[in-house]
């Protein structure tokens, strides 16, 4: 149960983080714009600390949720895609604010790597609920 309290607060801090230097980081370069480090703040809060504060609530529910074997499977797997991702939308989001001109290969890696990002998460949430499911039996 520390451990995802932890993790939530760990997400709570990176999100709060995001958010002050979107905000910072484009008022000091003078942006204006749409830029991907927008989403940095609300991707750490809602997939990250509110999803763990989800499962800590579920944890109470489902004495065995946590203990699970594929539990540390789907920590592991989940949190690398959030990580991921998370980092290819402040990696993305500097370059736009910056102004930088990329190579389309650059540009196509970051793309593809949030992707992975997202992949992960998406395979993190349906080992979840395949633990989630075996809970009701």
């Amino acid at each position: 149960m520390k451990k995802i309290i932890n993790t939530s607060f760990l997400y709570a801090i990176l999100a709060m983080i995001g958010g002050v230097f979107y905000r910072e980081f484009t008022k000091f370069n003078h942006f204006v714009g749409k830029t991907t480090l927008s989403v940095v703040h609300t991707h750490l809060f809602m997939l990250g600390m509110f999803f763990f504060l989800v499962i800590l609530l579920l944890a109470k529910q489902y004495k065995n949720l946590i203990e699970d074997k594929k539990f540390k499977l789907f920590y592991y797997i989940y949190n690398g895609g959030l990580l991921l991702a998370t980092a290819m939308f402040v990696w993305r989001g500097v370059l736009q604010v910056l102004g930088s001109d990329i190579s389309s290969a650059l540009n196509a890696s970051i793309s593809g790597m949030a992707g992975i990002g997202h992949i992960l998460l998406a395979v993190g949430i349906i080992i979840f609920f395949t633990i989630l499911k075996k809970q009701e039996k």
